[in-house]
């Protein structure tokens, strides 16, 4: 039996378990199969789904994400921030801006540290591509594409979302060849909105910073919102700025709960 360390995170109740593989041996195991192991929140320590550290060449980090269901998504704008605290923390970093290479690009994170602890990050999220609408299900969804893939719905009432039901039918409909993340957006003002989110592979999560992201991009494309917003998630609230340069900012805490020894 051999053991692997890992150390609980959450980004606004969006929780994943961070493995170092600078320091872990992971090489030869199924990741997949660990990631739906580690993730099951009966049997395993629980989690939306599995981040790892990696050394880059093109960057100064790496980050791979696993989801729930072993599958590898291209970004998650928490995890990214929950990264980033990590390797802040973890390696002592002096300066503030940290790049971190995704399967979506290479992403820029500012820290926001007070005596070495990390109390929230803002992420350069990239530049947001208008993938048109589509009517389905009763609803009219704007495909946002972060880096990952969304779609999107302006709703007038959010109680009558029930998510797990309409949530995996939108997730895996045939007109998102790749599977899709799902939001629902009510608007609160020109500058606040709520969102419920469907994370593809994951499911019904507290908060997702790619769908937050998306949520404001479609919102202000449908003249409901302006570019800088507050978005409020079950798990809490982002601050996210669609800039003039057409770069999305989005901010946000992350926190640490707790280290562990997983047993293989």
């Amino acid at each position: 039996m051999r053991t692997l360390n890992f150390i609980k995170m959450h980004g606004l109740g969006n929780d994943f378990v961070l493995l170092d593989a600078r320091a872990e041996k992971i090489e030869g195991s199924s990741l997949p199969q660990l990631a739906r192991e580690l993730c099951d929140r009966h049997f395993g320590v629980g989690a939306d789904g599995v981040l790892i550290v990696h050394p880059s060449a093109k960057a100064e980090y790496r980050l791979q994400i696993i989801n729930p269901d072993g599958s590898e998504p291209e970004m998650c704008g928490n995890g990214l921030r929950c990264f980033a605290k990590y390797v802040y923390e973890k390696d002592k970093l002096t300066k503030d801006v940290v790049s971190i290479e995704t399967i979506a690009g290479i992403k820029v994170v500012a820290i926001i540290a007070e005596e070495g602890i990390v109390s929230a990050v803002e992420v350069d999220m990239g530049e947001p591509k208008d993938e048109g609408e589509l009517k389905f299900e009763g609803f009219r969804f704007r495909k946002i594409n972060m880096g990952n893939p969304h779609a999107v719905a302006i709703v007038s009432n959010l109680d009558q979302i029930t998510l797990a039901e309409i949530g995996p039918i939108i997730e895996l409909s045939s007109h998102f060849p790749n599977r899709t993340n799902v939001e629902f957006v009510k608007i609160i003002s020109d500058s606040e909105i709520e969102v419920l989110v469907w994370e593809r592979g994951a499911g019904e999560t507290l908060a997702c910073g790619t769908g937050a992201s998306a949520s404001v991009v479609a919102a202000s494309l449908a003249g409901k919102v302006g570019r800088s917003v507050k978005v409020n998630l079950p798990g809490g609230t982002l601050k996210v700025e669609w800039q003039d340069d057409n770069h999305v900012l989005m901010t946000g805490p992350a926190e640490a709960v707790f280290e562990g020894k997983y047993y293989l």
